[in-house]
C-alpha cells in the first residue's frame, strides 16, 4: 500500500502509535518487522508510518492476548 491511496490524516509515526497503544517505538518498530503490523511503503524516504486501523487491529490483539495471560495465571 502506498502514501498515495491513503489519506494522511489516518497515518501515525511509531512514537505516535506506540503513545496510543501504551508500548514503546521499539516495540512497534520490531512489530512491523515480524510483519505483526503493517506500515505503509514511502521507499527510503521519511519515516515508516502505521495506519490508525492497523494500529487498532494491534492494541486490541495485544490487549486479547494480555488478558488471556492474565487469566491463565490467575487459574
Amino acid at each position: 500500500m502506498t502514501l498515495i491511496e491513503i489519506d494522511p490524516q489516518d497515518l501515525l509515526t511509531a512514537a505516535q502509535a506506540a503513545a496510543l497503544m501504551g508500548v514503546t517505538a521499539c516495540a512497534v518498530r520490531l512489530w512491523a518487522s515480524k510483519g505483526l503490523m503493517a506500515h505503509v511503503d514511502l521507499g527510503d524516504k521519511g519515516p515508516k508510518l502505521y495506519r490508525i486501523q492497523d494500529v487498532t487491529k494491534a492494541e486490541l490483539a495485544s490487549s486479547r492476548r494480555a488478558a488471556q495471560s492474565r487469566f491463565q495465571n490467575a487459574a
